[in-house]
């Protein structure tokens, strides 16, 4: 089936980076039937993007769209490059920060009726095209910022790519992407880094007997330095504002500790407010598909770490008609097992613990 056929978007698409984002595009977009082509100025990348099924190397002439994934602190150069290039072609990026990018873009030559910023809301801790995965933006946000002067068909072009990469576009205007992702995605960056800087000069002791709070809170630490270092960069604004609000409640959190430390226990009610205040701003984050989130129960099982154990423990829960709503795993330390916290609605978590104990799981208990 064409990719005409299948409504997405038309080809050829000429993808400018081939590092994790712009190989996963390539390769979402070839799943989809349409033709991509690949640029990259590391030959080592696009060897492996290549290899991997993303497209060809080889040069078009007149792609249908131009889609630019390289870092944010080049995307203004190869976005007016691109323009300039192909003159009919719509011509999108991906950068995490869209007002400096577009603005820059625009200066330096790139045509306003042609241009879409976009955002797909999607990465992995690690980069590079051998990490790229064609699933990356399934059922994803995918922002679209456009200029005064964009044009329609350009606006729906960029869309189409979204949506052909199976992700769901949403309209924002660059201001409004930027404060937004300052808030979601780049100031939990400098947290989560600045709370893993900590585990540097602590005891390998104390380090030992870490849990699953500690490894939630700084996955995405590992992420890639240099390309955050641009992303905060480019977005130093509004990530300063909402850091500048961070840091004024650990300051009073801290003020507080300091107190109850030197023998004042009557600074307790302020860590208690900022707690307060975190549980009611974590209820706002939407929950599954985007639907307000849900109180849920949580089962605890101990599963043996070894193969099938955790096919087995679905395959129970899926014969006794219940739906995981979530799953965390925490590996007990210097034990062959883990701890295994399966989220379901309230009323399916008694039928739950049954259905497992029968079949032989070591259940926990629930919450």
């Amino acid at each position: 089936m064409t990719a005409q056929q299948t409504g997405a978007v038309a080809g050829p698409v000429l993808v400018i980076g081939a590092g994790l984002i712009g190989t996963s595009i390539a390769l979402a977009l070839v799943r989809a039937g349409v033709e991509v082509h690949l640029r990259d100025v590391d030959p080592e990348q696009l060897a492996t993007a290549i290899a991997r099924g993303a497209g060809s190397a080889a040069p078009v002439d007149a792609p249908t769209l131009v889609a630019v994934a390289v870092p944010p602190r080049f995307a203004a150069d190869v976005l007016a490059a691109a323009s300039q290039e192909f003159p009919t072609s719509t011509i999108t990026d991906v950068t995490s920060v869209k007002g400096p990018v577009l603005k820059r873009a625009l200066a330096r030559g790139a045509d306003p009726a042609r241009l879409v910023g976009g955002h797909p809301m999607a990465g992995r801790e690690v980069s590079g095209a051998a990490g790229a995965r064609k699933d990356l933006f399934d059922d994803r946000l995918w922002i679209l910022t456009s200029t005064d002067e964009t044009g329609v068909a350009h606006q729906g072009r960029a869309r189409q790519l979204a949506t052909t990469c199976g992700a769901v576009p949403v309209l924002m205007s660059a201001a409004e992407h930027d404060q937004a992702v300052a808030l979601v995605s780049h100031t939990p960056q400098v947290l989560s880094s600045a709370l893993a800087a900590q585990l540097l000069p602590a005891h390998e002791q104390s380090i030992a007997v870490a849990g699953q709070g500690l490894r939630d809170m700084t996955r995405i630490a590992a992420s890639d330095s240099g390309l955050w270092v641009d992303i905060l960069t480019q977005n130093a604004g509004p990530v300063s504002v909402v850091l500048t609000g961070v840091i004024h409640e650990l300051q009073e959190v801290l003020h507080a500790l300091q107190e109850l430390a030197n023998g004042d226990i009557d600074h307790d009610e302020i860590i208690d407010a900022t707690l307060k205040a975190g549980a009611k701003g974590r209820s706002r984050i939407p929950g599954k598909h985007g639907n307000p989130d849900l109180d849920f129960a949580e089962v605890a099982v101990m599963v043996e770490d070894k193969p099938g154990e955790l096919a087995r423990l679905f395959v129970a829960a899926g014969e006794a008609r219940i739906n995981l709503e979530d799953v965390r795993i925490e590996h007990v330390l210097g034990r062959p097992s883990g701890l295994v916290e399966l989220s379901v609605r309230p009323e399916t978590a008694e039928p739950l613990v049954a259905a497992l104990t029968a079949r032989g799981f070591d259940v926990r208990g629930q919450a």
